[in-house]
């Protein structure tokens, strides 16, 4: 039976539906088949049920957030700033993409906002200072997965709505692995600019670094208020969510007056026209995944994997390579939803982290989101530079690569993600 609902799922999937309809089709006829006495109001209740953790608030505050963001000023100003302190350096210009991703993704916690706005600006200077085009772009569509791991991360809140994990302790724990990961592909950038001798730009003085750093003071507030309001228990992440929005609409509608307050309502239509469609995919997932639990489906698979007496080591392998592949085909909220179950009773068994796992879902998350063939940076890069999917994912290699190395790391050493949360909560 399990055969047959993913064989519906992949049909109508290539036949074109969106994800929501395989989701849906697949849940009822396993309701139906394994529970044919039941009502399927009982279906719809495990839908409703799904979108009614308060946790997913979060969710559409900051899309909204991201939104406002996105069409005003911050993402300029803290490419500024970075430039100022790293353009002077051999590579400094790749460096620069790579921690303006990183500031960005703390401000917006989106991926492809962050491929937007800080694609849009640096990749035109990159190409004018001698960077191959597929190195920008895939440097660009990967640097944006460290939206997903430093907070605010929205993969982080599905997955600790249907884990019942701490998302306070999620958002901590993805800071160091995020850093790692700027590390590693700030090195590369730099082994790449001595390669291909790529110049470096003029030395920015003191005056206009003391410049840039005052224009982007309040943009960089947004970390500030998402980390250091949760680390300090003054408020939960739902609320922090919440004055993010206030944040943004203050900071771009009357500091910088990038945005009107008439525009407002324009960009909460289009929010809410992306919040419809993820609250739509929750629900869909919730529903399925009710299905398989209670129909015993994830214990069956454990036991066809031979995965009933797996150590921790060999679960963590298991859980990486289902999410690694998943993300390449489908909706990252979608394999959240469907996989997460399946893992629940291996995770618990074995004893492992589930802060841990979190963490290495979310970058598994992220990395899908840069690879082919379907990761959905690529088609925003698509979209964006106007450029064909072979030339777009041509330079995904060596970066897919640095984030599989981060995933080694994790494993083999936890306290990369732990050291944070176990510091903040004993």
């Amino acid at each position: 039976m399990t055969e047959l609902m993913l064989a519906v799922m992949i049909v109508l999937l290539l036949a074109g539906f969106p994800m929501k309809m395989p989701l849906i089709s697949a849940a009822v006829l396993g309701f139906l088949v394994y529970f044919p006495n039941m009502s399927l109001q009982i279906l719809i209740q495990q839908m409703i049920g799904g979108v009614k953790p308060a946790a997913l608030v979060a969710v559409p505050m900051f899309i909204l957030a991201a939104d406002i963001i996105t069409r005003g000023h911050s993402a300029n100003r803290l490419i500024d700033v970075v430039m100022s302190f790293m353009g002077h350096i051999k590579g400094g210009l790749a460096i620069s993409v790579t921690s303006a991703c990183a500031l960005f993704g703390a401000v917006c916690g989106s991926t492809q906002a962050t491929v937007v706005a800080v694609g849009g600006a640096m990749r035109p200077r990159m190409l004018k200072s001698g960077y191959n085009d597929s190195f920008a772009i895939g440097l660009i569509v990967n640097a944006a997965d460290l939206a997903y791991l430093i907070p605010p991360s929205i993969g982080m809140i599905i997955y600790g709505v249907v884990s019942g994990t701490s998302i306070s302790k999620l958002f901590i724990a993805g800071i160091l692995p995020g850093l790692l990961i700027v590390a590693l592909f700030s090195a590369y950038c730099m082994w790449y600019a001595y390669r291909h001798d790529i110049p470096v730009l003029p030395r920015a003085n003191w005056k206009s670094r003391l410049l840039a750093t005052r224009r982007a003071v309040w943009p960089m507030g947004f970390p500030l208020i998402i980390v250091g309001g949760i680390y300090g228990g003054v408020f939960s992440p739902t609320e922090a969510a919440a004055i993010c929005v206030l944040y943004a609409v203050i900071l771009e509608a009357l500091v910088f007056r990038s945005i009107r307050m008439r525009d407002l309502p324009g960009i909460a239509l289009s929010t809410g026209a992306i919040t419809s469609v993820v609250f739509i995919l929750i629900a869909a997932g919730a529903a399925f995944s009710w299905t398989l639990s209670f129909a015993q489906v994830p214990q069956t698979i454990i036991q066809a994997l031979g995965l009933n007496d797996a150590g921790p080591l060999m679960v963590l392998l298991a859980i990486n390579l289902a999410f690694f592949i998943g993300c390449m085909f489908v909706d990252s909220i979608v394999v959240i939803l469907i996989l997460v179950p399946i893992f629940a009773p291996m995770i618990k068994t074995t004893g492992l982290d589930p802060v841990l796992v979190g963490v290495l879902i979310t970058l598994q998350v992220a990395i899908g989101a840069a690879t082919p063939p379907f990761g959905c940076n690529l088609f925003t890069a698509i979209a964006v530079f106007r450029r064909p999917f072979v030339d777009v994912v041509r330079g995904v290699p060596p970066f897919l690569v640095i984030l599989l190395l981060v995933t080694g790391l994790l494993i083999a050493f936890p306290p990369i993600a732990l050291f944070l949360p176990e510091l903040a909560y004993r």
